[in-house]
């Protein structure tokens, strides 16, 4: 295990511990390499009587294999890594909670989503907890807030922010990095690439094949390149399956397999009855922007040519830094992306339970325009009172104001505003 210092201070820690003092189970789920392993130790170093089993380890499996029941009883909290490889487990868990129904009983970490895989027994409904654990925020890194997401909704829309010193070249610098502890720690260049490649490898090699078997290795990593080229942008099935020549049928499937191992994640459609027009294709991201930026070729010195698509990039980065957010903030709130059939688009759209609205379009120039803001004034529009306000993410340095309820703030708002 890492030395303390050497440690992110993740905010799913304090998730996953007010969550053992009242449920059963608590899932930590998230992509492999994101810090799941490490967070679930430091959890049961610090609980009296834990005891940790890791199913990586083949004699360790072999033993919950044979006798499920048996492998899952223990008096204290008992945590068990890795538990898609051996899903056989839930049923002796189920009954084990059922038998002693305490709070913290059982910690579990993996790699799928495990309510998505087929063949899972049935699972534990009304028994458990999952916290979804993203790569490092950028708050994570830096130890700044992260609160733009309960901060744009607990205000009246006027949130404000002092100037940023961060340039364009400082936020591809940081969607290059991505975040993954392994990447974050690592020089860029040479080193850095080895981890993703490595990464890409093990994944087609190993994480997809343990949930499902795929007739077609090489075209799974044609379709990573493919997914990553087209971060960002609507996931139509079809045309993503004639870049990739597979069956349609067999794309979905595939796809299926990346969003189930956290690889990428689909923004559903935002609809509402102001319009008809309004298109409901998802949006594509990978769930990581340094490794999307690797599976595209990008570096920071290709990002220096003015022709370079950073944009998708930087769209693909903030909209996941949003997202993360979302597993821990405390005010109830839905991400979406809105696009009409008159290219009318806004790149993310969060919804709060009480139907309120806030719209933000992502920029990569250090500049903004009042054109910037041509979505958001559309939903605006249509919305009324039930639109909170519509910011412009941009690279520059300065908040500025664009008439009523619209703004331009850094991307750095995105980690350095405090709720």
């Amino acid at each position: 295990m890492e030395a303390v210092s050497d440690l992110f201070s993740r905010h799913a820690e304090r998730m996953v511990a007010e969550a053992l003092a009242d449920t059963r189970v608590v899932v930590v789920n998230g992509a492999r390499q994101v810090g799941k392993s490490t967070l679930a130790e430091l959890i049961v170093a610090r609980s009296a009587g834990a005891r940790e089993l890791y199913l990586d380890d083949k004699a360790v499996r072999a033993a919950a294999e044979a006798d499920p029941s048996a492998f899952v009883r223990h008096d204290g909290l008992l945590m068990i890594d890795e538990i898609q490889r051996v899903p056989e487990l839930l049923l002796g868990i189920k009954r084990e909670v059922d038998r002693d129904p305490r709070p913290g009983r059982f910690l579990l970490t993996g790699s799928a989503r495990l309510l998505g895989l087929r063949d899972l027994p049935d699972a534990l409904p009304g028994r458990n907890e999952t916290i979804e654990l993203w790569p490092l925020s950028q708050g994570e890194i830096d130890s700044a807030p992260d609160g733009f997401v309960d901060a744009v909704f607990q205000s009246d829309g006027s949130v404000r922010m002092p100037p940023c010193s961060l340039t364009k070249r400082d936020y591809v610098a940081r969607a290059l990095r991505g975040g993954f502890p392994e990447a974050v720690r690592r020089d860029p260049g040479r080193r850095r690439a080895r981890f993703f490649e490595s990464y890409v490898t093990d994944l087609v090699s190993r994480d997809v094949q343990q949930i499902s078997a795929i007739e077609r290795p090489a075209q799974m990593r044609r379709l990573l390149s493919v997914a990553a080229a087209r971060m960002g942008t609507l996931a139509v099935i079809q045309s993503i399956a004639n870049d990739v020549t597979l069956p349609r049928q067999t794309l979905a499937r595939y796809l299926d397999l990346l969003e189930l191992v956290f690889v990428i994640k689909r923004i559903p459609a935002w609809s509402s009855n102001l319009t008809t027009r309004a298109i409901s294709t998802p949006k594509l991201i990978v769930t990581d922007s340094g490794l999307g930026g690797r599976l595209t070729g990008m570096s920071e010195e290709r990002a220096k040519d003015p022709t370079a698509p950073v944009g998708p990039l930087l769209e693909n980065f903030a909209i996941g830094e949003v997202a993360r957010q979302l597993t821990w903030a405390e005010e109830p709130v839905q991400l979406f992306h809105y696009r009409d059939r008159d290219q009318v688009e806004v790149d993310m759209v969060l919804e709060h339970a009480d139907g309120t609205v806030v719209g933000i379009e992502v920029k990569a120039a250090e500049t903004v325009r009042s054109e910037d803001f041509r979505g958001l004034r559309h939903l605006a529009s249509r919305l009324g009172d039930r639109f909170r306000v519509g910011i412009v993410l941009y690279a520059g340095e300065q908040q500025l104001s664009f008439g009523d309820r619209l703004t331009a703030l850094p991307m750095a708002a995105l980690w350095t505003l405090d709720d």
